[in-house]
């Protein structure tokens, strides 16, 4: 396939014929996929597909009507777009086509994976948010007094099996319920907090990006201990910051431009986690709660999206998102 440019650059300001956006790519050979550069998170793997294409093609129409503005308006022609959802909504394949469209038309972009940004390597991250769910419902428990040495010595069997937040035994013990809530509450002020991700260095790197720096150093996060390393990154010519990750609509990140939300609901996410089988545990009771309270983030941060599209490729309003995720509680 012959790249074309649709780009043109006068005093400064770029203009695109939005026309030729459907002519771009054949989604009936789909052998260009092959040349996609796909994000930067060591050993992701995504497979981009005929959904994720349409969807990209839905969105890109609508994020040029933003984005053009906001380069051209810029003092360096730089933003920042931050695609954010759910584990199976389809983030690293979406971002990778719009980058990939963009650098086609022109506009050079570059895509970067958020999960390389927490303290910790995902496995024991895992284990410290493990750690603070249950330290926090002992901790409930005892200041419910219910905290007993029978309660104790159930309270660790069910640790030793995984299944201290299965939904059953809590309905079935009352001081599990306990236990419960005051350990999601702890899990809520560590999911998507300074105290889980380095959101200092991501602003750092946004901030270098937008200033017009041309060479910045971006980390790499594997699953293993020794799989941590920084490698500089060329942006001399990179017009757009494409961020793809569950929390690039987080409140803590600073400096995005237009942030774009892909619903899904935990469900979803949870028969991704399981597809992409990368860590333990994937379908417990406590990676469930995980999910949900996640999703529960996403809903808060939905408000601040320039573009909202649901898991059918609909373009959805504030109003349209709120009332499907209503439906999907209800049903």
């Amino acid at each position: 396939m012959h790249e074309v440019n649709h780009i043109t650059k006068n005093s400064k300001k770029i203009k695109v014929d939005k026309e030729a956006i459907n002519k771009l790519f054949d989604t009936k050979n789909i052998n260009w996929i092959d040349k996609i550069i796909k994000g930067d998170m060591p050993g992701d793997k995504i497979e981009i597909g005929i959904e994720h294409i349409k969807k990209a093609r839905v969105i890109l129409p609508r994020l040029l009507d933003i984005l053009l503005s906001v380069v051209n308006e810029q003092p360096n022609h730089r933003a920042v777009i931050a695609v954010s959802g759910g584990s199976g909504v389809g983030k690293s394949e979406i971002a990778a086509l719009l980058s990939f469209y963009l650098n086609t038309m022109g506009l050079d972009s570059y895509t970067l994976s958020g999960d390389n940004y927490p303290y910790r390597i995902p496995k024991y991250n895992d284990a410290e948010r493990l750690r603070i769910f249950r330290q926090w419902g002992i901790q409930g428990l005892i200041s419910h007094g219910r905290y007993t040495k029978e309660v104790g010595d159930l309270l660790k069997e069910f640790q030793r099996l995984g299944q201290d937040s299965n939904p059953e035994y809590v309905e079935k013990y009352s001081w599990l319920s306990i236990y419960n809530s005051a350990g999601r509450n702890g899990l809520k002020s560590y999911l998507g907090t300074h105290k889980e991700i380095n959101f200092l260095e991501l602003n750092n790197i946004i901030s270098q990006f937008k200033n017009g720096v041309n060479s910045i150093l971006l980390k790499r996060m594997g699953r293993e201990e020794a799989e941590l390393w920084y490698e500089p990154v060329d942006f001399s010519n990179k017009k757009v910051m494409i961020i793809e990750w569950t929390h690039s609509s987080n409140n803590n990140l600073l400096g995005v431009d237009i942030p774009i939300l892909l619903n899904s609901t935990p469900e979803e996410t949870l028969e991704h986690r399981k597809a992409r089988n990368r860590d333990g545990a994937i379908d417990s009771p406590f990676t469930s709660m995980v999910l949900a309270i996640e999703q529960e983030m996403l809903v808060s941060q939905a408000i601040k999206a320039k573009i909202i599209l649901a898991k059918s490729g609909d373009v959805l309003s504030y109003n349209d998102y709120i009332r499907a995720i209503s439906n999907d509680i209800n049903n």
